[in-house]
């Protein structure tokens, strides 16, 4: 019988490294078609947040699958928040490719030896996979997670890996992710917690139906102290720093997201597909009007009248810091989430002040110009006054000052309708534009669509010597182009007009006027009695104020004058109180002259009565 000797080849290193480096390519080009056949499935919803001028959270809305998952920007992982949870969840984070295939093996020999699943090794990456994609818990299903991890180490960095991982974590109930847990239980941004609930926070996604905040703070707290104790024993942080945190109280209880600025958090959620929207709304100042607009709708409510909305643009600025919609969001029997400051309704007189200006460019105008307040028809159309009145010959600023109607269409006939018309479609009055060429010299009376939010836009251009700037809503809107509409002289004569207190639309029941700020305003009743418009500027803010009702239900009582412009003053007294601001000064270009009473033109002999007036050079009429 005879013996084989089996002898034992010697050891090929390049036969070796030739064999590995063969299967690494043909590892690389599997994973490459696999990765292109089933591309990463890394499409997050996340929740439509809104804030204020602060960044401070003033709205939000859940997404799509009912979830608050609010995205935590990278500035918002604070180098606590990372160390913290790198500590906790995987400390080799930035060292592996996703997975660690060391945890991988003493995982596995963990499970063997007690015969059931006693240690996972789930890196961060891989636990953002699995919440990506969620599945049961097999050992297939582990591979794929595996693979998903590789997905990711290869088109994101660490640091947005760690970002995912923090927007998807679980906290409990539809609370997903560091920011939603943060601003739901504490009531502050994640960038602002303390390493105590920070801790806390991170032992809730391993037990979100058992650690509960609110619910479960006992057992919370003593997970936490483990940890923290853990922290200590590793040295991660000071032996003070931890008996801070081990001392800190848990009184964290589920709160609700708040839900301030209703009506233009919904319009820019429509505007903006972003998770983000960061807006100029000065919460102290909106909250004070919210409240007037409130408390002075109420006191209208047995007139019939149900509903205000207000705009507030800052004219330094541009920027829109305070919008309320209706009077009351909640109040579902006044159509109470209608949003009024962007409804499109008729304007009343409300445009007149820009065709006088724009007269007053053209040389048709002055203040003092004389302008016939008789009878008149444009092929069958005849205006008449609010009263059914003829004043005779009246000076523009009386006419525009009474806010008279046939001297307005007079001055529409000579400027020309086209040309007011696309001044206004310059200003971005979007109906105005879709309806151009229908729109007749009805127009100045407030025969056309227009919204408050379109209104107090032009309005500002006032007080910005005749540049419209569209108004800016968010911190990201780009700045716009400035539009030309009048002169700085023209501005000034209807600046100079509109801020006269002996008018008769100056309200009869208002009588806190001792310490309001000095301002220009207009008011505007539309046809029917439907809509109250009062809308006043000084050179800080610019304050736009609707009144009526959703419904278009007309009013006996409802008038600009009357009823929306005591809301106006109100709310300038509450924003500028007793200001000492400068009032717009006279420019170079606008200059003084004498005139006679009855013409309006410059004296002759036969003038016995004379005044003076303000005029453009080489533009107003007579002049040289």
């Amino acid at each position: 019988m005879k013996f084989t000797h089996w002898r034992l080849k010697p050891f090929n290193i390049k036969q070796f490294l030739k064999r590995s480096a063969l299967a690494l390519l043909c590892f690389v080009i599997i994973f490459f078609i696999l990765h292109f056949i089933f591309p990463l499935p890394d499409k997050v919803a996340y929740t439509t947040i809104v804030t204020d001028d602060k960044e401070e959270v003033i709205h939000a809305f859940l997404t799509s699958d009912q979830q608050w998952r609010m995205k935590t920007e990278l500035h918002e992982i604070s180098p606590l928040l990372r160390k913290t949870i790198i500590e906790k969840e995987d400390k080799y984070f930035y060292y592996h490719p996703g997975i660690n295939l060391l945890a991988v093996i003493r995982a596995a020999a963990k499970n063997v030896v007690g015969l059931k699943r006693t240690s996972g090794a789930s890196t961060i990456t891989m636990q953002v996979a699995r919440a990506l994609e969620p599945k049961r818990r097999t050992y297939f299903n582990k591979l794929i997670e595996m693979f998903r991890a590789l997905q990711l180490e290869l088109k994101y960095s660490k640091d947005e890996i760690l970002q995912l991982y923090l927007n998807l974590a679980p906290y409990g109930g539809n609370i997903q992710g560091v920011k939603a847990a943060s601003l739901l239980y504490f009531k502050k941004n994640p960038d602002h917690l303390s390493l105590a609930e920070i801790t806390a926070l991170s032992i809730i996604p391993n037990r979100p139906s058992s650690l509960v905040p609110g619910k479960n703070n006992a057992q919370i707290i003593k997970e936490r102290n483990r940890w923290l104790q853990k922290f200590k024993e590793d040295g991660l942080f000071s032996d003070k720093e931890i008996k801070d945190a081990l001392a800190e109280p848990l009184t964290a209880i589920r709160g609700t997201v708040p839900q301030y600025l209703p009506h233009l958090s919904w319009q820019l959620k429509q505007q903006y597909a972003q998770p983000l929207i960061k807006t100029h709304i000065n919460m102290h100042l909106q909250s004070r009007v919210e409240q007037l607009a409130y408390d002075y709708i109420n006191t209208l409510r047995l007139q019939n009248i149900h509903n205000a909305a207000v705009v507030v643009i800052n004219n330094q600025t541009h920027r829109v810091v305070s919008y309320i919609g209706s009077a009351n969001f909640k109040d579902t029997t006044d159509d109470g989430q209608v949003n009024g400051a962007a409804a499109i309704r008729q304007p009343g007189s409300t445009l007149k002040p820009l065709l006088y200006g724009m007269c007053i460019d053209e040389g048709l105008l002055t203040p003092k110009a004389i302008i016939s307040d008789v009878a008149v028809s444009y092929n069958g159309y005849a205006p008449e006054n609010y009263d059914r009145q003829f004043n005779g010959a009246v000076s523009m600023e009386y006419a525009l000052e009474h806010s008279l109607n046939i001297p307005a269409v007079k001055s529409l006939k000579a400027l020309g309708k086209d040309a007011f018309v696309n001044k206004l479609i310059a200003a971005n009055f979007k109906r105005i534009e879709k309806d151009q060429r229908k729109l007749g010299l009805s127009i100045v009376l407030g025969g056309c669509g227009a919204t408050l939010e379109e209104l107090t836009a032009l309005y500002s251009s006032f007080a910005s010597n005749g540049w419209y700037q569209a108004p800016s809503y968010t911190q990201t809107d780009s700045a716009m182009a400035k539009q030309k509409m009048l002169s700085e002289a023209a501005t000034f004569m209807i600046n100079e007009t509109l801020s006269k207190v002996n008018r008769p639309d100056f309200p009869l029941n208002w009588q806190s006027t001792e310490h309001l700020p000095k301002i220009a305003w207009k008011t505007g009743t539309s046809y029917g009695r439907r809509d109250a418009w009062s809308i006043g500027y000084n050179k800080k803010y610019t304050v736009g104020v609707w009144v009526g009702n959703f419904s278009a239900q007309g009013v006996p009582e409802l008038s600009g004058a009357q009823i929306a412009t005591p809301l106006l003053f109100k709310i300038f007294n509450t924003i500028d109180y007793d200001s000492d601001q400068d009032w717009f000064t006279q420019p170079a270009a606008c200059d003084i002259r004498k005139v006679c009473a009855t013409t309006g033109l410059p004296p002759n002999e036969f003038c016995t009565d004379i005044v003076t007036d303000y005029f453009v050079p080489l533009i107003s009429a007579n002049t040289e």
